[in-house]
């Protein structure tokens, strides 16, 4: 399983705009982006002790989480994902998922789940019945996205977060979500081996910190 590094900072709108152009000047648009942009929605599962969140706010080093995602309100493109992290690295796993499992999925129906080819899927279901692993609340935001070659750099710009408990309209584009509190704006940096100096020099920002902040555990202890 191969790892890679992981920055985040909590920035403000001042901040957002001067990443905004220093990055457009060094990196690229991510080319699945939508005039620069899109709109990601996940659905994030835990169990009934709320592991994944606890070991959040826990700082456990190592720990994992599961999630559903589609972009731009394409249901027709869905992919769940395990968030895997040790320390300051980070690891994501994928498999694709059609509308109808996902609904399966979020109704509790697994029986399907022993067809499936993927491994991922397979290892949610058996979570879910050993576990008790369940949906738990969906999150909304607005995601610019930045890319770089050397290093293999993803640079991203993550705002306006938004949270629903109605997990089963996860579907429904159009499901009411609202502000997850005073939420901040966030800037993530991801790479490989290592960051190139242009990247470093292009995020920094006097008195920002790398921190921990988490999109799903904001919106849960919002809910």
């Amino acid at each position: 399983m191969d790892y890679r590094h992981e920055w985040k900072y909590e920035i403000n709108q001042a901040d957002l705009l001067v990443l905004r152009q220093r990055l457009r000047a060094v990196a690229r648009p991510d080319p699945h982006a939508v005039d620069g942009r899109y709109l990601i929605r996940s659905l994030y599962f835990d169990n009934a002790a709320d592991k994944a969140l606890w070991e959040k706010l826990d700082g456990i080093s190592r720990r994992e989480k599961f999630r559903i995602r589609y972009y731009n309100g394409n249901t027709a493109v869905i992919r769940l994902e395990k968030k895997s992290k040790i320390g300051g690295l980070g690891n994501k796993q994928g498999a694709s998922l059609t509308a109808v499992q996902v609904q399966d999925l979020i109704n509790g129906r697994t029986d399907w789940v022993a067809d499936s080819q993927e491994d991922l899927i397979r290892e949610l279901s058996v979570k879910m019945r050993m576990q008790g692993l369940r949906p738990k609340i969906i999150v909304d935001y607005i995601r610019e996205p930045f890319v770089f070659g050397p290093g293999n750099v993803r640079v991203t710009l993550d705002y306006d977060i938004r949270t629903g408990f109605q997990c089963r309209d996860f579907l429904n584009p159009d499901c009411l979500t609202v502000p997850a509190g005073d939420t901040p704006k966030i800037l993530e940096v991801k790479w490989d081996g290592f960051l190139p100096d242009i990247i470093r020099d292009a995020i920094w920002l006097p008195g920002r910190r790398v921190t921990a902040f988490s999109k799903y555990a904001q919106c849960r202890i919002y809910g």
